[in-house]
């Protein structure tokens, strides 16, 4: 039996000033918006150009938007369905904690839609270029619930096994650190190498369905190493509730590969 590691103790809160109180996660959300605005300006000028950068500044408001409530809303209906019931307006609680990807996902598909019709936009091109800076975000966000010691992974006698603080005694997998490097590092230099490929670029919704496909396969992988919500558990077949929900997503990533590989390549 391997020496458990002992799990850092980290401060929830990153920064306190008097009652104000910034949370690791909370500046997780502003890294990455912030993050990812700043690159995906760059992205989006580049040939066929998807957007000017006054139109990317124009649109972080409604991805933000999108992002939070996608993700609040998504959580009380994939993960929490019933609960609010007697409560209904607290499930826009969003300080209580508790956010979907795929919700948010969801959130930012409705808002770019309505932004690219109401500019007149390409909204395949211009999803091409903001799905490429996602997987920041995902990274921050992952680290955070790392720092918070909270999505912690199942049991397990690997050397690099943790004892997380409300997880019980048992040494379990740094699963949160998995899904940083999986959903974030990986799937970001994929993206990065692919959207300076002026051919890949040239067919609008390719990235997008590289991106959904990524994603599905490394929250696939993921979540075999991370304990299910307590109040789901595994769901038919033993598979978890965030795989249940990323193979709708693989499946419209296939669509939109084949998709853009069958249309003509613009010019």
């Amino acid at each position: 039996m391997f020496p458990v590691i002992a799990f850092p103790a980290i401060d929830p809160v990153a920064l306190e000033i008097g009652p104000f109180a910034l949370r690791w996660y909370a500046l997780a959300y502003i890294g990455g918006i912030v993050l990812g605005w700043w690159l995906a300006r760059r992205l989006c000028a580049l040939p066929p150009v998807a957007a000017t950068r006054e139109q990317v500044d124009d649109a972080v408001t409604w991805v933000t938007l999108g992002i939070i409530l996608g993700g609040r809303l998504g959580y009380v209906l994939f993960y929490r369905p019933g609960f609010y019931i007697t409560a209904p307006w607290e499930a826009l609680y969003v300080w209580q904690g508790g956010m979907s990807f795929h919700g948010g996902m969801l959130g930012v598909v409705i808002a770019l839609l309505w932004f690219c019709r109401r500019r007149g936009l390409d909204p395949f091109l211009f999803a091409d270029r903001v799905v490429t800076v996602v997987p920041i975000g995902l990274f921050l966000g992952r680290l955070a619930n790392f720092a918070n010691g909270e999505l912690w992974g199942r049991v397990t006698d690997v050397p690099w096994a943790m004892v997380f603080p409300h997880g019980g005694p048992e040494p379990r997998h740094p699963s949160q650190l998995y899904q940083a490097f999986l959903e974030g590092v990986c799937l970001f230099a994929l993206l990065m190498v692919l959207v300076r490929i002026p051919a890949i670029r040239a067919r609008p919704g390719l990235l997008s369905g590289v991106f959904l496909c990524g994603y599905g396969v490394a929250r696939l992988v993921g979540e075999v190493f991370r304990q299910p919500d307590a109040h789901l558990g595994f769901l038919v077949a033993g598979i978890t509730m965030g795989q249940l929900l990323s193979l709708p997503m693989i499946a419209v990533g296939v669509w939109l590969i084949l998709r853009a590989r069958a249309r003509p390549a613009l010019a």
